[in-house]
């Protein structure tokens, strides 16, 4: 199947060639037919699939037959809501490209940065909104958006928006939408919540499922080193070695990690910089497009903030903490090998994760290989239900100590003047 054989526009076929689009994917293959028909979709497939080409391109093919038909003052006919700024951001330059030799123009809202700059750009008219599920209520409670005329509704990482508390954002924004509309909505994961909200969103909607969250893509070779925690750092740098990976994307499970992980290569002279949610959104795009330029060799981020970085044939990705929830683990190294493209992740395992690899290696259904050229084996036997309340006694005890020394160098301070 070509992408010419949906009959769509020449100029959104234009753009595609221009994307070197050849073949669509299976989730643009099965769902891009049923949106151009106008039918509700719920979509099931992990990151790296396609799936924001599979309801970007049918809704610019509907867009543009609209704006045939209506003259006039543009309004607010596509809302796309999706949980982070990156990939808001991310999801905005994919109808920008697809879209780039109509005249459909698209922005996208998210907070942490001036307002200013979106209400200049909503007040000139819009045919598409992505948004953060934050930022687009308060624009809206301000005035400064209606959604009176939306046509077309995409919830994008619905799975995602439940794991950051952003459920009663979404039934908020759900009541304030036409009830005559074409919903889609797209989802890693269906746990029993997200199923409920479908059924408040979507109208005898048409399933498509492709690639479950249990699949990790075949182009993908998975690697796994097992060290002890005091070692991590030595056996990360060893890695780093190797010249091949030139561009990697490193995940570790905290923002202080990452903050940790970027010090220590540094010193290595390793060029590096971390992505997170302390970080400010200007800092996080200009450290995403140094790396995407090829200026940075390793980005260190958090799980959320990864969600929505596409870096086009990225080959590499670092797991230096082991996720405790194995659908993560393949979200995160979905990053690498997208699009057919191969892609390589390693893993670095300490002894108190193990437990974290035999429940990632049920749910994919296959064994990690264990790299056994490793000069900083694991050695440490995990510790014991007693070892860890005994582990974090001692710390709290040492917080404590630390937190009254200091009170007493401030009383101190206090009592000299």
């Amino acid at each position: 199947m070509k992408f010419k054989d949906f009959k769509l526009n020449p100029l959104i076929l234009k753009a595609l060639k221009d994307e070197n689009y050849k073949e669509p994917t299976s989730i643009q293959a099965k769902a891009i037919p049923l949106i151009l028909n106008r039918e509700d979709v719920i979509g099931s497939a992990q990151t790296g699939t396609g799936k924001t080409a599979a309801f970007a391109i049918p809704i610019i093919e509907h867009l543009i037959n609209n704006q045939q038909k209506n003259k006039g003052k543009r309004k607010i006919l596509t809302l796309v809501v999706t949980p982070t700024r990156e990939l808001a951001i991310q999801i905005g330059e994919s109808f920008t490209a697809y879209g780039k030799y109509t005249n459909i123009k698209n922005t996208v809202i998210f907070g942490g940065v001036s307002q200013r700059a979106q209400k200049s750009t909503l007040k000139s008219g819009i045919d598409v909104l992505v948004a953060t599920p934050g930022r687009l209520l308060d624009l809206m409670n301000q005035g400064y958006i209606s959604l009176h005329d939306i046509k077309y509704f995409v919830l994008d990482e619905a799975d995602r928006m439940l794991d950051m508390g952003f459920i009663h954002d979404i039934k908020k924004i759900i009541t304030k939408l036409p009830k005559k509309r074409q919903s889609l909505f797209f989802s890693a994961t269906m746990p029993q919540k997200i199923l409920e909200l479908s059924q408040e969103i979507l109208s005898n909607p048409k399933e498509v499922a492709v690639s479950p969250v249990s699949s990790t893509a075949e182009t993908i070779q998975q690697y796994l080193y097992t060290t002890n925690r005091k070692s991590k750092n030595n056996l990360l740098l060893h890695i780093l070695k190797n010249p091949e990976l030139d561009k990697v994307l490193l995940f570790s499970r905290t923002k202080h990690g990452a903050d940790r992980i970027v010090r220590n290569l540094k010193k290595e002279n390793i060029e590096c910089a971390a992505i997170h949610g302390n970080k400010s959104q200007n800092q996080r795009q200009k450290v995403l497009k140094k790396f995407k330029t090829g200026e940075l060799r390793i980005l260190v981020a958090t799980d959320i903030a990864a969600r929505g970085i596409d870096i086009d044939k990225l080959r590499y990705v670092i797991n230096f903490d082991i996720p405790n929830e194995s659908e993560t683990y393949v979200h995160r190294i979905g990053r690498c090998g997208r699009a057919g493209e191969e892609g390589i992740s390693i893993s670095i395992c300490e002894p108190e994760e193990n437990v974290y690899i035999k429940d990632i290696e049920k749910l994919i259904k296959q064994k990690i290989q264990i790299v056994n050229d490793n000069p900083f084996p694991q050695t440490d036997k995990p510790m014991s239900n007693l070892e860890k309340k005994e582990a974090e006694k001692e710390k709290n005890r040492k917080r404590q100590e630390f937190f009254a020394n200091r009170n007493k160098k401030r009383d101190s301070k206090k009592n000299r003047f």
